[in-house]
C-alpha cells in the first residue's frame, strides 16, 4: 500500500547500499508495482570499492553476489563462469571463504584475485595475489567480517 498523504519513506541500511545482495530488492519491486516513485541516494557499495582496489581490470566486470551455499551448486555456477572474460566479483562469508577459494582454484584455475574485508570500516583490508596465495593466507590468518572476492576473468592475465 502506498504511503498515505504524500509522505516520503526512506530505506536505510548499515550494510552498504540497500538492494545489493539483500532483501531490499523485494521492497523496491513492490514499490514499483504500487506506482511509488523510487529515488536512489548513491552511497558506498562494497563490491565497487573492492573492484577499484583489486588491481584487476575495471573496464568490464560482472557482479555475481553470493555464490550458492551448497558446494554442488556453487561448483556448478563456477563451471558456468569458467570462460567469463570479465572480472568477476563475489560476496562471501568468512566461514565459507576457504571452501569457495578451493572451488575457484580447482574450477577457474590459479588466477589473479583480491580479497577485501570490512571495506570503508576501521579494519579494512585487501589481500592480493593468486587464488592459491589467498587460500594460504586465509589458512594462516582467517579473515573476519564481510568479504568481497574479485577474480580475474578468463584470458585477462597481464
Amino acid at each position: 500500500m502506498p504511503p498515505a498523504g504524500g509522505e516520503d519513506v526512506a530505506l536505510v541500511s548499515d550494510a552498504g547500499t540497500p538492494g545489493i545482495s539483500d532483501p531490499a530488492y523485494y521492497l523496491v519491486v513492490k514499490a514499483v508495482e504500487e506506482g511509488i516513485e523510487v529515488v536512489p541516494v548513491p552511497g558506498p557499495t562494497a563490491f565497487v570499492a573492492a573492484l577499484v582496489v583489486s588491481g584487476l581490470p575495471t573496464d568490464r566486470f560482472t557482479f555475481e553476489g553470493f555464490l550458492p551455499h551448497r558446494a554442488s551448486r556453487r561448483r556448478k555456477r563456477l563451471e558456468e563462469l569458467r570462460e567469463e572474460s570479465r572480472t568477476m566479483i563475489f560476496y562471501e562469508s568468512p566461514h565459507r571463504i576457504s571452501e569457495t577459494l578451493k572451488d575457484v582454484l580447482e574450477i577457474l584455475g590459479d588466477r589473479r584475485a583480491s580479497l577485501s574485508r570490512e571495506l570503508t570500516k576501521k579494519h579494512e583490508e585487501t589481500r592480493r595475489g593468486r587464488i592459491s596465495e589467498l587460500l594460504e593466507s586465509c589458512r594462516l590468518r582467517p579473515p573476519r567480517g564481510e568479504l568481497v572476492l574479485v577474480v580475474e576473468g578468463a584470458g585477462r592475465d597481464v
